[in-house]
């Protein structure tokens, strides 16, 4: 059995909305499809992982790869 669908209104200006039109006409598509694929993707796009929000700093400060492993780090800890 299929998921049920909402029905949901919303506006759009003009513009838009004959870009809406011409991409499901163009992509043989309807348009609530074309809406529902956008918002599904805005949707992962926010759900982001830490590492990969961070991506640009790894390996952007030196230092040993891992402080646990490094005795010279690890004196004293836990005293």
């Amino acid at each position: 059995m299929a998921n049920p669908m909402r029905t949901v209104s919303f506006k759009l200006p003009e513009s838009l909305d004959d870009e809406l039109t011409e991409l499901a006409r163009a992509r043989r598509s309807s348009r609530s499809t074309i809406v529902r694929e956008a918002l599904q993707s805005a949707a992962k796009a926010r759900r982001r992982s830490v590492t990969a929000e961070a991506g640009s700093l790894v390996g952007s400060v030196d230092g040993p790869p891992d402080l646990a492993s490094d005795p010279k780090h690890m004196a004293g800890y836990g005293k």
